[in-house]
């Protein structure tokens, strides 16, 4: 499946930084993370994930975490789980559309996306798995990433 235009170019509200759209990593592999910080699996699918991240620092990789929370009732709990986690993803807030079309209208939590460069979702998954996760993202990646 290609993502959709109009996630695409979505303007997205970062959390502590600028916003940005999906669009400006055109070409690039993306990670998409959505999370929550109420979710228990959220917090521990982090560490694995920015191993992998770290993996990735000088290649034409971009990871995204999105939470589905709303900023206006949950911006000082969302703070507050980013405090505890060394998440270095670029962060942002998914609106109610954006979560809906990256979720294909599932509701669970923790769920991850990576896009090949010419905008095509490779791999969809829900939920974590101790010590699985991690690894699945980086298969994921280099199958992105090797793809002509």
């Amino acid at each position: 499946m290609i993502l959709p235009e109009s996630v695409r170019e979505r303007s997205i509200k970062a959390i502590g930084d600028d916003n940005f759209r999906l669009a400006d990593f055109e070409g690039k592999v993306i990670v998409i993370n959505l999370w929550a910080s109420w979710c228990g699996p959220c917090r521990r699918e982090i560490p694995e994930y920015e191993r992998v991240r770290k993996e990735y620092a000088n290649r034409d990789v971009v990871f995204i975490g999105l939470t589905t929370e709303d900023p206006r009732y949950e911006g000082e709990q969302v703070q507050r789980f980013l405090r505890d986690v060394s998440f270095g993803f670029r962060l942002g807030w998914a609106d109610r559309e954006m979560a809906r079309t990256l979720t294909n209208g599932r509701r669970s939590i923790p769920q991850t996306l990576v896009i090949n460069p010419e905008g095509r979702i490779i791999g969809h998954w829900d939920g974590y798995a101790a010590g699985w996760s991690g690894k699945r993202l980086k298969q994921t990646i280099e199958q992105a990433l090797t793809r002509e």
